[in-house]
């Protein structure tokens, strides 16, 4: 299966996005896009001033810039680092202290901060939410042992490591020599943080295209390709010769890199409310304020015996939904409603094809169950803006 990634700029709307998209045998499967006259704060370090603390809902709301209002839940305070504290021990309004973006603001909503701070690196994750050490379960139960022996004695006193599933391809080396990297980067962090000014950022996460390509299975990747010179260099510097893919600077003035893999088109698709399966049948998707609903619906006609056309359209659906739910970037509460079943194997080997389907997403996903009326319930975490109001 034949995965790349290009990294192009599009006019969508009258408006200029840089575009980040993953192809997998030409299909687009993952995207990004951000407006290219403003940059995305996510994963940013700043150090922001408390205004408001609201116990009734376990919050504080916490000014990042002038005007830039965050929400900070109380259960995130977890050993956080004050720049400035009027009572030692217990949040106060007017303190300064150092949180980090961890969801951009959806909707009408603000977006979230923490005070638990991570530093990422491709196969290292610096984390203080806690001092353990955590290993992808994704990986071989040998090399999690193998890992778990070389980093053993490398957590501190008041941080933890997180080794992603990138960390089995790589020699130990490579992981040390990140480790030592990142360490660096907290240390400095923990030099300068108290000394500076309100709404100063301390740290500033690498642009939404690099953390694209740190959050993707690397070894899986045959290209990326890029029409931009300063995005083409930044992405050599960025992993230094140490990538598994080829890096590719698209310079033919005939066909663009976007027509080239025909992106426009597969963007508008992907905003689209209904969604064509192979079978005939079709998925109506449709956000709402709280909730995304999808329907499963299986065309105007009924082919061959009609309970295996409707197992075979809702199987096809839950791969689909899967797709989806990754393309479009829908986060939160998403409920399906698949077409009706007579024979329980069959619901037990839809929900096993889906549970498969949202495990290889690379945002936390996962069915949670039936509701009395037959719906399936999935869960999505938020982490980015929905696909539809990144372009809106």
């Amino acid at each position: 299966m034949s995965k790349r990634v290009i990294i192009t700029r599009e006019i969508i709307k009258s408006k200029e996005y840089l575009v980040t998209a993953l192809f997998s045998d030409n299909r687009l499967v993952e995207v990004s896009c951000e407006n290219a006259e403003s940059t995305s704060v996510l994963g940013n370090i700043y150090i922001g001033k408390v205004k408001r603390i609201v116990k009734k809902i376990g919050a504080a709301f916490v000014e990042i810039a002038p005007g830039q209002m965050t929400y900070l839940s109380l259960n995130d305070l977890k050993n956080p680092f004050f720049a400035r504290q009027s009572r030692e021990g217990k949040l106060t309004e007017g303190d300064e202290l150092a949180v980090q973006v961890i969801k951009e603001g959806v909707k009408t909503k603000s977006p979230t901060v923490s005070a638990k701070l991570t530093w990422q690196g491709e196969f290292v994750v610096l984390t203080t939410d806690n001092t353990n050490l955590g290993i992808s379960k994704k990986l071989p139960e040998e090399t999690r042992n193998h890992l778990k022996n070389l980093f053993s004695d490398k957590t501190g006193s008041d941080y933890g490591l997180i080794l992603r599933t990138n960390a089995g391809n790589h020699s130990d080396s490579l992981l040390l020599e990140e480790y030592h990297s990142i360490l660096q980067q907290f240390i400095q962090f923990k030099k300068v943080y108290s000394h500076r000014t309100c709404y100063s950022v301390v740290f500033k996460a690498p642009r939404f295209y690099i953390n694209f390509l740190k959050g993707l299975p690397l070894h899986e990747l045959e290209k990326v390709a890029t029409d931009d010179k300063d995005i083409y260099e930044e992405v050599l510097e960025f992993f230094k010769g140490r990538e598994p893919f080829k890096t590719e600077l698209y310079q033919d003035t005939m066909l663009s890199l976007s027509n080239l893999y025909g992106l426009k088109h597969k963007l508008e698709d992907a905003l689209k409310d209904k969604v064509w399966l192979k079978s005939g049948g079709y998925l109506v998707i449709q956000p709402t304020e709280a909730l995304t609903v999808i329907d499963v619906n299986s065309g105007k006609s009924v082919k061959g015996n009609e309970e295996d056309y409707y197992k075979q359209v809702n199987l096809e659906a839950a791969e689909e939904i899967g797709r989806q739910l990754r393309l479009r970037n829908i986060s939160g509460i998403c409920i399906v409603d698949f077409i009706n079943m007579k024979k329980k194997e069959d619901e037990v080997l839809l929900v096993r094809t889906l549970k498969r389907i949202l495990a290889e997403d690379s945002v936390t996903a996962g069915f949670v169950d039936f509701t009395k009326l037959g719906l399936a319930e999935i869960t999505r975490k938020k982490v980015k803006k929905p696909l539809w109001e990144q372009l809106k």
